[in-house]
């Protein structure tokens, strides 16, 4: 769907440059900043996610976005 120039989206984080830190003392970093575009009830907007993501989004109820993603670390 394309995007109006300045609408206000929702959207969630699933890569950032800052560490992340895990329980179990990994740390993980990514080489860059993603988001994915969501709507009023957490599905994506979009039908692909390119790149890998975090395992975290499935504790937080974002199931489709890890369905859709080519790698979950």
């Amino acid at each position: 769907m394309p995007l109006e120039r300045s609408e206000v989206v929702r959207a969630v984080i699933v890569r950032t440059c800052k560490e992340l830190k895990r329980d179990n003392g990994m740390i993980i970093r990514y080489n860059d900043n993603a988001t994915v575009v969501i709507d009023q009830e957490g599905n994506p907007k979009g039908t692909r996610v390119f790149g890998a993501i975090a395992c975290e989004l499935r504790q937080f109820n974002f199931t489709k976005i890890v369905s859709l993603a080519p790698e979950v670390l």
